[in-house]
């Protein structure tokens, strides 16, 4: 059954009495693989508090994030403080699969969140980024054992992509998310990323690894760890 006619029958059969409701994720941007779910957004005014829940339905892995019309905006405020706009998106790049004309409101808020972009790193902020990438960084040049630095890489990759993305203003991600937000910003950028960490796990290359975290904490002051301090009383 294909995703659309998958996801109505959810809501027909499930979330009958919902307020609206809409299918987001890979399946609606044209992304989706053999693994994908639907995702699938549920405002109910009836429900006291926001949840989710996973099952099947037609072979299809469905995901449900269902909230009333005021508990999304705790997400929204979530993800936007941690910089990773989940919510939002969904709102936004959601197929209709039910429909309430306070949803407009909803999704012209969401738009609004998105492109305005999340709020700037104080400078305490881009200091204690600049530490502790630079001490995961220091990790990975040191590490001697391949299996730790696998998961050292691991992180330095992500925190790299994170700091690279929010000291320029623009939304991070997570996991896949993380290689779509550097694509969507620097596309040139995130290729660098991409094969200086790929030449790592399969040749053991660190140095290009180096060079690019160097590059990216140095217009903010570079790697930091002398005169770092947090939670000291004067």
């Amino acid at each position: 059954m294909k995703a659309f006619e998958a996801a109505k029958g959810v809501i027909e059969e499930r979330y009958v009495n919902c307020d609206a409701a809409l299918l987001a994720g890979s399946v609606v941007r044209g992304e989706a693989t053999s693994t994908s779910d639907l995702d699938v957004v549920v405002f109910d005014s009836k429900v006291t508090s926001s949840f989710r829940e996973s099952f099947y339905t037609s072979r299809w892995p469905v995901e449900v994030f269902v909230h009333n019309w005021s508990t999304y905006r705790v997400f929204f405020d979530s993800d936007c403080q941690r910089g990773q706009p989940s919510m939002p998106r969904m709102v936004t790049e959601g197929q209709i699969l039910k429909w309430d004309d306070r949803l407009e409101s909803v999704r012209d808020e969401a738009a609004d969140l998105l492109k305005k972009g999340p709020d700037p790193w104080s400078e305490e902020t881009l200091m204690h980024k600049r530490y502790f990438l630079t001490d995961a960084l220091d990790d990975f040049i040191g590490c001697t054992d391949q299996g730790e630095a696998l998961f050292i890489a691991a992180k330095l990759s992500e925190q790299l992509g994170d700091f690279y993305l929010r000291a320029n203003g623009k939304w991070s991600g997570s996991s896949k998310w993380m290689a779509r937000s550097l694509r969507n910003y620097d596309p040139a950028f995130a290729e660098r990323l991409i094969q200086r960490f790929d030449r790592f796990h399969k040749n053991g290359e660190r140095q290009g690894v180096v060079e690019l975290v160097d590059e990216v904490l140095n217009p903010y002051g570079g790697r930091l760890f002398e005169g770092f301090s947090v939670g000291k009383r004067r």
